[in-house]
This record gives C-alpha cells, sequence and structure tokens, in this order.
C-alpha cells in the first residue's frame, strides 16, 4: 500500500494584496463560520463540547476533540458555495476541452484576452513568463501592462478561494488521519455519533475537492501570478510553487484523493461493510413491506399496535440516504476497499440505482464514468499483482478472483444502471406511497402512538426524501460509456407517485407539527424513567470492576442528575413545559469521545462487556437512545427539518414545475396534492448562503415566481374542471341524453295511467323508467363523475390549505380561488354573449349562464366565501355603466371601467334592431309585438332577439343597470332625431304658418302651394319613423322590465306601478315627485310613458324652446302629401305596414305629447319666476296640471287629425286611389294608440264606413269566411280593428286614466276569461262584435246615438250607412 504523499503545513506569508491567513490554525475561517443559520437543522451539541467539559471535568489529551470535525464540514459547505458561485458566474466552462463562451470572458473575473489566458492554462504548470506571450498577443499583453491592476483586484477574491481549498485539504487530512488512528471502533450500532461525524467530514472533503475541478484553476493562478510579477516588478507571489503544486496533485482531483486518502482505507471499508445489512434491507421492497419495517402495527400481530420487531434496523433506515452516499465516494477514493469479498455486493446495489454523485446542489459528476477512468484501472492493477503471486500464496488467488468479479462488476454494472435505475426507484416510490397513505391514516386515527413510533416516521420521511430528490436530480441526466455519445435517461415526467410522495410527507409533517406537545411529553417520559435504569447500570458489579476515573464518574453522574431533574409532566400542561437539554446531550458525547479514543484506559469495549451482561440493554445503548430521545424535546423540528425538508429541491424548481404540470391533472394524478407541491416553496430561502450576498433575494425571487407559477397551473387546472363540466360534453349533454322517442311514450304512458286503473302495457324497444340516457353514454357520465369529484376535492383542499408565506409574501389560495372561479365566469359571460356571426340568443345565453352558476354552486358547497355575492358583483361589474339617472344620486367615478358585457349587447341592438345599420329591413310587427327582419342579424332573424321571451332573459340577465343602458343610448338617438325635426320646423316655419291659415280659410290651392314647399318631406318622415322605431323597441323593453320586475318582486312592482295613481298633478313638478313618475313610467307604470319619456328627453336636450313646435301638427300632418305612401300597403298578418310607417304613429303621438307638455311646463315656470315678490298686485292664476295639459295635447292631436283628414280628402282621386287605403289606416291606428285621441275625433272628419270598407277589402281577401268568435280563439287571423276599435259609445266611457291596451301587445290577445265574458257581454248588449264587417241596424242606431254624445256635431255617417261596401269598393 502506497504511503501518503507528504504537504506542508506551515503556509508562506501572502503578498499584501490578500489577506494573510494562517493554514494551522481554525481562527482563519471565521468568515465560514460566523455565520446566522436561522434554518439549521443540524445539531450543535457538538459545539464547545470539548472547550466547556475540559475545566470542569479536567479532560485530558485522550479525549477526541470533536468541535473542530463538525467546524470543518461547514468549511467544506462554505467553500462548495464559493465554488458554485463562481461556476455561475463563468457559464458553466468546459475545461477538458478549453472552450469558454462569450459570458465567461465578459464575467469580469479574467481579461478579456482569450488566446493569452488560454495558452496559460494549456501550459501549466509551465512558468508564465516562458510562454513568450508577445509573440500570442502583442496587443493584449500592452493591455494587460497597462490594466494590471484592475485585473488582479478582479481575481483576488478567486485566489484567496484556491489558498482556502489548499488549506482546507492540509486541516482536514490532518483530522482525518488522527481520527482514524485514533477512534478504536466506528461501527453504527456502537459508535453512530462520532461515525457520522466523521463520515461527514470525509464526504464533504471528497465532495469539495472533486467540485473544485469545475473552476479553472490553473487559469486563475497563472493569470494572477502573471499580473503578480507585472505589478511587482517580475517576482512571483510568494504561495506560488505551493498552489502549482497543490493544483497540479489533484489535476484530475481523483487522482489526487485517492492518494492523500490511501491511509485511511481500510476504516473506510470496515464503515462501509457495518453499513451493508442496512443498504440491503432498504432496497428490499418486499421485505420492507411484508416484515413491516415502515408500519405502526406489528406485520404478524396485527393486535400489536406499536411496531417493536425491528426498532433499531427502523431507526437506521432514516440514515440509509448518507449509508449510500458513503460507499459511492468511499469506493471512488479508496478503490482498494472494493477487494473485500462483501463489497462488491454492497457496491454493486447501490451503482445499479445510481447514474451521478451529487457534490453541491444539482452540481454533479457522472458516477460511472469515473468508476471506469479511475477505480477500474486500480482494480486491474491489483489483479496483475495477485496474478503475479497466485503460484505461491493461497490468499493471492483469491485476491485474484475477487479482483476478477470487481473487473466484471465495474464493466457491466453501468449498463445495468441505465436501463434498471428508474424501474428500481419507481418500485421504491410506489412502496413508500403506500407504507406513507397508511401511515397517515392510521396516525391520523390513532394520534397517542404517534409519539413511540417517531423514529419510524422520521425514517419514512427520509426515505421519501431520498427517493423524491433522486428522482430530481436526475431529470434530464445523460449518461453514457462514452462522452461524445450521451443520451439523456429516460425519466418519466408524468410519473404520479411523486405527487403521492409529497403529499404523503406534507400530510406527515403536519401531524408531528400537531401533536408536537404529545411526542415531547412522551420522550420527557422516556428519559425519566431512562434515569432509573442507567443508574442501575452504573451500580452493577463490572462498572465498579472498572474503576472509572473522577473525569468519567463526574460525566456519568451529570447524566443522572440532568435525567432526574427532568420536569415532571402535569395534567395537560405539556406544550408549555420548556426544557433544555443540551447539556445531556453535551456530557454523553464528552463521555464518547474519551471512551472511543484509543489513548483512553477505559473505552468502549470495557463499558459495553461490563454492563451487557445484565441481560439488558446496555449503557452505550441506553445513552444513546437518551440522547436520541432528548432530541424529540427541544430539537424535534430540527430532525423534522432534517429529514422532511426538501429545500434543496429549489435548485430543479424548472423540472419541479414541468413535472407538476404533468401530473397534476393527469389521469392519476391527484389535484388535492398542489398543496404539497406549494408547501415547498416555504423552505426554499433556506437554501440561500449568507457567503454570496445576492443570493438570499434571488432565491426568494425564484421561490415566489415558483409559487406563482404553480397557483397559476392549479387556477387553470381548475378552470378547466369548470369548463368540462360546463361543456356541451358535460352538464350540456346530460340535457339531450333524453331519447326523444321515450320522452313522448313516457309522457303518454303517465296518461293512460292517470286515467285508468290498469298500467300500460310495456313498449317493446325502450328501457325501462330511469334508464333513458344512451348506452354509449355511460363512459362520458363516468367522466363527468370524476371531473366533479376532483372539482369538490380541489376546491376542498385549497379552502383549507394554511396560507403561504415564502419571505414576506403570503399566498392565500382561498382568495386566488375566488379570483379565479369569477374570473372565470366573467370570461364565460363574455363567451356566451357572442357567437361566430354576431350575438347569441338571450334565453340561451341565459341558460347557459345558469348552467355555470350552478357549477360555481357546486364549488362553493366545499369552499367558506360567498361566491354567489362575487357572481353579482361580476354581473353588477360588466352592466355597470353609471349610476341610474332616477335611483342614484351619485357621480360616476373617472377612473370606474363600464361594463363591457353589456356595452356590447346595448351596441348590438341599437347597431342591428333599432338602426338597421346592416339593412336587414327590420320592422315592427304589432300582432306578435316584436321586430321581424328579411334576412338574418347575427347569426338569428330579428324576432329571435326582440321577443318578449328573449327581451325578459335580457333583463334577468343584466337588470336594471342594462335597461338604464339601453335607455340612455335610445335617448341619444332620439334627441339627435328631435333635433333634425327642429331643424325642419325652423326652416319651414312660414310655410307651416300658411297652412295653418290655409286651413281655417279652406283655401286648397294656398295651402297645396305650401305643403310642396317644405324641405326634404320624406327625409324627415325616416327620421321620424326612426324615432318611432326606437320608441317601440324601448316600449316593449319596459313591459319586459315590468313583467320580470312582477314575477321576482311583486310587491315593488305593485308600489312602483301604483304610485302614479297618488302623484300630485301640479306643473310643474318637483324633483322628487319627477324622480318617481319617471321611476314608475320605466316599468310601464304611467299612461302614455312613450309622451312622459320624451318629455323627459325634451328637457334634457332643451328641445322645443323655439315657438316654432307649435306648429308640429302641421308639419306631422304634411307627411301626409309625402310620395312614400305609394310604396306603403297594409299587411293584415302583421298588423303593420310593410315600410314600418306605424311607427310613425308612435313617433307622431308621443312627440306632439311631450312637446306640448314641455312648452307648457316652461311657460309656467316662467309665469312662476316672474311673479316672484308680486304676488299682491296680480290676480291669482290657474295653477297649471295635468289634466290641462292633456286636454292642450288633446286639442293638438285633434289639429293634427284634422288637417291630415282633409289633405288625405282632398287629395283622393281616381288617379291616385291606392294612397288613401294607407293614410286613412294609419289615421285609425294612431287613433287606437293614442290616449289623447279619441274615436269620435277621428269620425268627425272620416266616416267610419270608409274604414270598414277598408278592412273589408283586407280582411275579406285575407279570410273567405271570418266569424263572429274567430277573434276570441285565434287573435291571429282576425282583423285588427275587430278587437281594438270600438265604436264611439264605448270609446267614450274609457277613463283617460286607465291605460289603454293596443293592438301591438300580445297580452291584449291572450286575455283572461274574465276578458272574454266582457266581450261577449258586450255582443249581447248590441255592440260591435267583429269589427266593421258587423253592423245591423241595431249598430247604426247605436253609433248614431254615441256619435251625438260627443257633443261635436252631426256625424257624415248616414250618408254612408246604406252602402254595403262603401263606396272605395270598385270591381
Amino acid at each position: 500500500m502506497a504511503k501518503p504523499r507528504p504537504f506542508s503545513s506551515n503556509e508562506e506569508s501572502t503578498p499584501t494584496s490578500v489577506k494573510s491567513k494562517d493554514l494551522d490554525n481554525l481562527s482563519r475561517w471565521s468568515e465560514y463560520l460566523n455565520l446566522e443559520e436561522p434554518f439549521s437543522s443540524q445539531s450543535t451539541s457538538w459545539k464547545h463540547t470539548g472547550s466547556e467539559a475540559q475545566p470542569n471535568f479536567g479532560i485530558s489529551q485522550k479525549s477526541l476533540q470533536m468541535e473542530s470535525v463538525v467546524q470543518l464540514s461547514k468549511v467544506a459547505e462554505g467553500l462548495s458555495c464559493k465554488i458554485y458561485r463562481l461556476n455561475q458566474i463563468l457559464d458553466k466552462p468546459d475545461l477538458a476541452s478549453h472552450t469558454f463562451s462569450e459570458t465567461f470572458w465578459t464575467a469580469g473575473v479574467f481579461p478579456n484576452l482569450p488566446r493569452i489566458c488560454v495558452l496559460l492554462s494549456k501550459k501549466f504548470p509551465e512558468h508564465p513568463n516562458k510562454l513568450q506571450l508577445d509573440r500570442v498577443d502583442k496587443i493584449g499583453l500592452d493591455h494587460l501592462n497597462d490594466n494590471a491592476e484592475v485585473y488582479i483586484q478582479n481575481l483576488e477574491p478567486w485566489i484567496t478561494l484556491l489558498l482556502d481549498l489548499m488549506a482546507f485539504r492540509e486541516q482536514a487530512l490532518r483530522l482525518i488521519l488522527n481520527l482514524s488512528s485514533t477512534v478504536i471502533t466506528l461501527l453504527p450500532h456502537q459508535n453512530s455519533l462520532i461515525l457520522h461525524a466523521f463520515m461527514d467530514l470525509f464526504c464533504s472533503f471528497v465532495r469539495v475537492n472533486l467540485f473544485s475541478d469545475k473552476i479553472p484553476r490553473k487559469m486563475i493562478l497563472q493569470v494572477y501570478d502573471l499580473l503578480y510579477t507585472i505589478t511587482r516588478g517580475g517576482r512571483d507571489c510568494e504561495f506560488y510553487h505551493r498552489l502549482v503544486q497543490f493544483v497540479d496533485s489533484y489535476d484530475h482531483p481523483l487522482k489526487g484523493l485517492q492518494e492523500d486518502l490511501n491511509f485511511v482505507s481500510p476504516r473506510i471499508g470496515e464503515v462501509l461493510e457495518a453499513v451493508g445489512p442496512i443498504i440491503f434491507l432498504s432496497t428490499d421492497t418486499k421485505k420492507l413491506r411484508n416484515e413491516g419495517f415502515l408500519s405502526p402495527f406489528h406485520p404478524r400481530y396485527p393486535d400489536i399496535l406499536t411496531n417493536s420487531a425491528h426498532p433499531m434496523r427502523a431507526q437506521d433506515l432514516a440514515n440509509v440516504t448518507a449509508y449510500r452516499e458513503w460507499v459511492l465516494l468511499g469506493y471512488l477514493v479508496c478503490p482498494d476497499e472494493l477487494l473485500r469479498v462483501t463489497s462488491i455486493d454492497i457496491s454493486m446495489v447501490v451503482l445499479k440505482e445510481n447514474l451521478i454523485i451529487t457534490l453541491f446542489r444539482d452540481e454533479y459528476v457522472l458516477l460511472h464514468e469515473d468508476y471506469l477512468l479511475y477505480v477500474l484501472p486500480k482494480v486491474l492493477e491489483s489483479k496483475k499483482m495477485a496474478k503475479y503471486g497466485r503460484a505461491k500464496q493461497k490468499e493471492a488467488d483469491l485476491e485474484y478472483n475477487v479482483a476478477k468479479q470487481v473487473e466484471k462488476m465495474l464493466s457491466e454494472v453501468h449498463e445495468q444502471a441505465i436501463i434498471s435505475c428508474d424501474g428500481i426507484h419507481r418500485e421504491r416510490r410506489i412502496l413508500l406511497k403506500q407504507e406513507i397513505g397508511r401511515m397517515v391514516l392510521f396516525f391520523a386515527d390513532q394520534p397517542s402512538l404517534l409519539a413511540p413510533n417517531i423514529q419510524m416516521v422520521f425514517s419514512s420521511l427520509a426515505l421519501a426524501q431520498c427517493e423524491i430528490t433522486w428522482f430530481f436530480q436526475h431529470v434530464g441526466v445523460a449518461s453514457s460509456k462514452s462522452k461524445v455519445s450521451r443520451v439523456p435517461i429516460d425519466i418519466d415526467a408524468g410519473d404520479p407517485t411523486v405527487g403521492f410522495l409529497l403529499d404523503g410527507m406534507d400530510k406527515l409533517c403536519s401531524l408531528v407539527r400537531k401533536y408536537m406537545a404529545a411526542i415531547k411529553g412522551y420522550a420527557l417520559s422516556y428519559l425519566s424513567s431512562s434515569a432509573g435504569r442507567i443508574r442501575f447500570l452504573l451500580g452493577t458489579p463490572g462498572m465498579v470492576a472498572l474503576d472509572l476515573d473522577s473525569t468519567l464518574k463526574g460525566l456519568f453522574q451529570q447524566i443522572v442528575h440532568c435525567l432526574e431533574n427532568i420536569p415532571k409532566i402535569q395534567g395537560e400542561n405539556i406544550s408549555v413545559v420548556t426544557c433544555d437539554l443540551s447539556e445531556l446531550r453535551q456530557y454523553w458525547l464528552s463521555i464518547l469521545m474519551i471512551v472511543t479514543s484509543s489513548r483512553s484506559s477505559i473505552n468502549i469495549r470495557h463499558l459495553e462487556k461490563a454492563t451487557v451482561s445484565t441481560g439488558k440493554e446496555g449503557l452505550l445503548s441506553e445513552g444513546n437512545a437518551a440522547y436520541n430521545w432528548s432530541r424529540c424535546v427541544d430539537e424535534l423540528m430540527c430532525q423534522l427539518s432534517k429529514h422532511g425538508s426538501l429545500k434543496n429541491l429549489y435548485f430543479y424548481h424548472h423540472h419541479l414545475t414541468a413535472v407538476f404540470r404533468n401530473t397534476m391533472f393527469g389521469p392519476e394524478g391527484r389535484p388535492h396534492h398542489c398543496c404539497a407541491w406549494l408547501g415547498i416553496a416555504s423552505s426554499f430561502p433556506e437554501c440561500a448562503s449568507a457567503l454570496i450576498a445576492e443570493e438570499p433575494s434571488k432565491i426568494g425571487r425564484d421561490a415566489i415566481l415558483y409559487v406563482e407559477s404553480l397557483i397559476e397551473s392549479i387556477m387553470g387546472g381548475l378552470e378547466g374542471l369548470i369548463n368540462i363540466l360546463d361543456s356541451e360534453g358535460g352538464f350540456g349533454a346530460l340535457e339531450i341524453q333524453l331519447i326523444p322517442e321515450q320522452a313522448a311514450l313516457r309522457m303518454n304512458s303517465i296518461k293512460i295511467s292517470s286515467n285508468s286503473a290498469k298500467s300500460p302495457r310495456g313498449f317493446h324497444g325502450f328501457s325501462i323508467p330511469g334508464r333513458e340516457s344512451y348506452p354509449e353514454s355511460s363512459n362520458a357520465v363516468k367522466m363527468l363523475e370524476a371531473a366533479m369529484q376532483r372539482l369538490t376535492s380541489l376546491c376542498s383542499v385549497l379552502n383549507d390549505m394554511e396560507p403561504i408565506c415564502v419571505l414576506n409574501h403570503v399566498f392565500v389560495l382561498r382568495e386566488y380561488m375566488r379570483d379565479c372561479i369569477l374570473g372565470n365566469f366573467r370570461r364565460r359571460l363574455l363567451t356566451v354573449m357572442r357567437t361566430d356571426s354576431g350575438l347569441q340568443q338571450p334565453s340561451i345565453t341565459e341558460s347557459l349562464l345558469l348552467r355555470h352558476i350552478s357549477i360555481i354552486h357546486l364549488a362553493e358547497q366545499h369552499i367558506s366565501m360567498d361566491l354567489t355575492e362575487g357572481v353579482r358583483e361580476v354581473l353588477l361589474t360588466e352592466t355597470f355603466t353609471g349610476p341610474i339617472s332616477n335611483l342614484h344620486n351619485f357621480k360616476k367615478p373617472s377612473d370606474l371601467q363600464s361594463g363591457s358585457a353589456v356595452e356590447i349587447i346595448s351596441n348590438w341592438y341599437m347597431d342591428n334592431i333599432v338602426k338597421d345599420l346592416n339593412g336587414a329591413a327590420v320592422t315592427f310587427v304589432p300582432t306578435h309585438n316584436c321586430f321581424k327582419s328579411s334576412k338574418p342579424v347575427g347569426g338569428y332573424f330579428a324576432d329571435s332577439y326582440t321577443d318578449a321571451k328573449e327581451l325578459k332573459s335580457l333583463i334577468r340577465i343584466f337588470g336594471g343597470y342594462g335597461f338604464d343602458r339601453f335607455d340612455t343610448m335610445i335617448k341619444e338617438h332620439i334627441g339627435a332625431l328631435l333635433n333634425c325635426i327642429d331643424t325642419a320646423l325652423r326652416a319651414n316655419r312660414e310655410a307651416l304658418e300658411t297652412i295653418a291659415g290655409s286651413l281655417s280659410s279652406s283655401d286648397r290651392i294656398e295651402r297645396d302651394t305650401n305643403l310642396r314647399q317644405i324641405l326634404d318631406i320624406e327625409t324627415l318622415i325616416g327620421f321620424c319613423v326612426q324615432a318611432g322605431h326606437a320608441l317601440v323597441f324601448r316600449r316593449i323593453l319596459v313591459e319586459a322590465v315590468g313583467e320580470v320586475l312582477e314575477e321576482k318582486a311583486p310587491l315593488v312592482f305593485s308600489l312602483l306601478s301604483g304610485i302614479s295613481k297618488h302623484l300630485p298633478d301640479q306643473i310643474p313638478e318637483k324633483s322628487e315627485i319627477c324622480r318617481l313618475r319617471k321611476i314608475s313610467q320605466g316599468i310601464g307604470g304611467v299612461v302614455g310613458h312613450e309622451m312622459e319619456w320624451i318629455h323627459s328627453v325634451m328637457d334634457q336636450n332643451g328641445a322645443a324652446y323655439d315657438s316654432s313646435w307649435s306648429y308640429l301638427p302641421y308639419l306631422c300632418a304634411a307627411f301626409m302629401v309625402s310620395t312614400l305612401w305609394n310604396t306603403t300597403s297594409f299587411d293584415v298578418n302583421t298588423g303593420g305596414f310593410n315600410n314600418n310607417m306605424h311607427c310613425l304613429a308612435m313617433c307622431i303621438n308621443a312627440i306632439i305629447g311631450g312637446s306640448e307638455f314641455i312648452r307648457l311646463e316652461r311657460a309656467e315656470r316662467q309665469r312662476l319666476s316672474l311673479s316672484n315678490g308680486h304676488a299682491s298686485k296680480m290676480v291669482e292664476p290657474e295653477i297649471l296640471s295635468r289634466p290641462s295639459v292633456e286636454a292642450r295635447i288633446k286639442s293638438s292631436m285633434q289639429i293634427f287629425v284634422k288637417c291630415s283628414a282633409t289633405i288625405i280628402l282632398d287629395s283622393w282621386s281616381e288617379t291616385n286611389r291606392s294612397q288613401l287605403v294607407p293614410k286613412l289606416i294609419f289615421l285609425d291606428q294612431l287613433c287606437t294608440l293614442s290616449p289623447y285621441l279619441p274615436r269620435s275625433t277621428l269620425e268627425l272628419h272620416l266616416p267610419y264606413a270608409i274604414l270598414r270598407s277598408l278592412y273589408s277589402q283586407h280582411y275579406g281577401t285575407s279570410q273567405p269566411a271570418p266569424t263572429v268568435e274567430m277573434p276570441i280563439q285565434s287573435p291571429r287571423h282576425s282583423p285588427l280593428i275587430s278587437l281594438t276599435h270600438l265604436s264611439p259609445s264605448v270609446h267614450q266611457t274609457r277613463s283617460d286614466s286607465t291605460p289603454n291596451r293596443t293592438a301591438y301587445e300580445p297580452s291584449y290577445f291572450a286575455s283572461s276569461t274574465q276578458r272574454q265574458e266582457e266581450v261577449i257581454d258586450n255582443k249581447q248588449r248590441n255592440t260591435r262584435r267583429s269589427g266593421p264587417l258587423e253592423y245591423t241596424s241595431s249598430r247604426k242606431v247605436k253609433f248614431v246615438e254615441g256619435s251625438s254624445s260627443s257633443g261635436q256635431g252631426p256625424s257624415p255617417l248616414p250618408r254612408f250607412a246604406v252602402s254595403r261596401s262603401g263606396p272605395l269598393l270598385y270591381k
């Protein structure tokens, strides 16, 4: 066996630019040791153990000083952290091929002179002055000379790192040599505490030196020395030659490690042999399952709940991850130990299930390549030497055979690992998934058994932690026998077992935290009982015969004293008991350091033999058990963090996110695992090192981004589940699963069974009731059930999840879930409103929204938040465009965004229905009370959007704010049209004055002349038709509002609709009275609400101020001379005109009434303002009231009818006879429509027989044999006038304050039985029954009486009374 290479222990003084450090003194490591470690899970029991115990008990040199062991392990971690940072800064260079990226040269570590730097690195260890660099890059060398001071300052931190590595190597080797030569035993079951400290230092030493090979050590040293010689006049730095020797001896590091650690190789081999059985046990999943090593109950005796089958083995499983690492690194740097007989199986088991050796964080080296390059040659050399000695010694023959087997194993295990490692670990993950799942259920049901089995819980957590870490370490790893062609290992990124393990670990840790007080109480009870056992063992004859020195006696007495003074548990106050047992652990460690030293007269074997003969646990076993249970009292969270923390997964968080997205909502995934995936992020900041200033903030930001990314994925999955249920393949498919034929037969069978005592005969070919769904839809139903289960489970888990805290950020999943559900609902609302060709029907939109809301209500049952209120807020947000003018007094905030949904709906209706911008010939159909079009608008015809059912759905969705938006837009539209009418009145004022005078003077020629002078009469009629069209749309919208309000809030509707009857009639009205009246007319509670609404529009726009508005009736009468009447015809099926001229009647009625109202109101206000302060001097005038306003409106309407009738009859001739029919029907419809225009007014100017003959022509051709009862049975086929145009006597008795139902209202035809009885009663009273077609002598008498009662003079009707068909019926 080769001797270790000697190394110098004295460091020369460093230059002034680098801080001087003593290579032999631990004080040089203050930078690495004096760091705050708030998240450290390592026990601090080793700290100051020797320094505190020596003064008290005079411990001599025969005890081991373990403090330096722990400190050097921390130094190794700090050195690795600096190497990791430098490797990141230099963009992980490929040193073997000397290829460096652009980032490497621009990082600021080296001068950006690639040719010089690379040459220095390649020619190492040749001195820089001998390389003739001026021939390589003369310009670069000159630049280097000019900026040497700057570059040397940039390199100083990293040359210091090389010095630290050299010093660490020397101190660690000295300490490892000291321990290996003085420690008597390093067996896990005897001296596990010192063993773990020793092996931790050993592995840290190996990892640091392997990791140092990833930084350009040669380039750092050579460039620094070159810069130093430039700045110091050609003199090398004083430590240059020692660093050259260090770097050269560790190139490759494995060569140096194998040579340096050769002296401890036998002790390492002993340790690896000792941990072999635990490693074999951890790989045997069948044995772990069958013998219950991870089960809380005895596998053979289920009645025995506490598992006492293998307590020590179950406890050792917690350290199996460290044991595997010992094996991998131990045989790598001590290859001679592979020649032990038992080492072949141990190494093969571990090598077969690993592909990499993790050095630090996510940095690794390929395991099998290093074994083949640096271990196999050593084995072959041993084989060769054994071959030469086979003839002389039998031992050499055995050594040769073992070497041959090792050679074969190393040659084959690489390929086996590539093929089988993933399968081995997947099987292990499945085992842990099952065992941890059962463990969680068991301890949740029996929490009292958690404390006795806490070590088993730690073992389970450690095994799961190892498997999860292995999985993410090997994702994307490429390994092959050839470095040129590396193939990635096939790791399934969609493996669901990872999620199960994360969830199981999270639940186990939660159980430990929840029952921490119980675990603490059990540990205190155990320690109290162990005091008596230890005192008994100390008094045994064997211990008395040992004759312990005063030091050991004092330590044992202190341990017994600490155990006897443990506070007693009283009642339920365990959680408030504070107990620091660090002194107990320090005393026990001091004892171990003495008895394990070869310099001590009494060692560990003496203690074991002296106490094991009692038949009970030995003194060492009791002491180690007390040490472990004491940590469950005051270091329980540290142990839980050590075995259950997954903070190192931060360095694989990109893989975490990818695997999460693949498994979360996969076929075997579970959405409720998301809590565990999110909870990992809380421990990510613990990975930050204080040595790197920018690391805490960077890792914190990455952790926050990781949580946000996962939350985004979770919420996306939540939306997906909701949308699956809301799709046509989800609940939509269930709505149409019933076969139509089955539904019809079922309904018929129900009717038959209700009428007869016998049950109906079964129908062949149809399934029995309750099985109406298609058989092939069963899979779809199962899919829906699974989606519902996942949705409810996810909602429940997210609702119960504790807030996630990452640094100063707190993530509350309930809030995210609420925002997600409501945001999805908002997007769904905006989506279902539209189709590919335009707008969706409101009734379909309502049904789709109700289906979506039902899914939200399903989720709401598992969420402790009011989602219904949130849905209302979304609907309110999407419909609110400003305060309702009649209800709200506040102003709309400037920064408040208007509802986009109602904007879309209202703009579409205004553009396509009211304004008809697409030219679809949208017209109002009075008989159906809706609009129709000649071609589709938005995918459907106009009646599919304006039917009463559709508008009611619209109101139910958008409510009062939606109606107010429509009302505002119609106001704007009407206001623009009123401006056009105002312009026409002003422009044609003189002509209208002349027309008014000619009517009184009967000057027909002058009237006709001035009628022809009115400008753009057809355009003006078009504007008025548009206004009437908009008014009709608003009226049916108001009717829909009233019906919905009456359905949903009948008391409110009754209050608002009836309040108008009791409001005062005084004009001008107070603002409160005006608002009440507007509210009432907004739901159809005011008679003639179109006039009231036009009045408010005129008041807002300042219309009808000019006196020319007094000529409005004459302007409207002038419409009768328009040529538009030539193409106008009446349609009995629609009850209106082909070109929508019936909307002109609505416009005339509303505008004339509104203009008179506004003019009288303004005059009254002006009078009141002028009479202030002069009331005593003036005669009290008559107070203006609504009846007087209505009388004025009636007078204006009569003027219009008189003027129109005069123009119509005067313009009639044989040549233009076709214009007369639509004009007369138009006036008749106006009388029916207007509450201010009695029928007698029209009959004064137009013989009713003419109208009768007109309707006879239209309805006679459309229906050859009309009957009297037809209007009641089928209103669609009856003459329009038959139900609406009552005789003057009937009309005269109508109260003006009662709303008049028009022929446009479908509710008129769908009247109740009471209305039908009233009609039948009217027939018996000789009133008109079926319209103008039924004129008998009694009808004529009644009519004459009604006509004369009006007081308007004799009627012209008797002239035509004898005519059967009227004067216009020519054949």
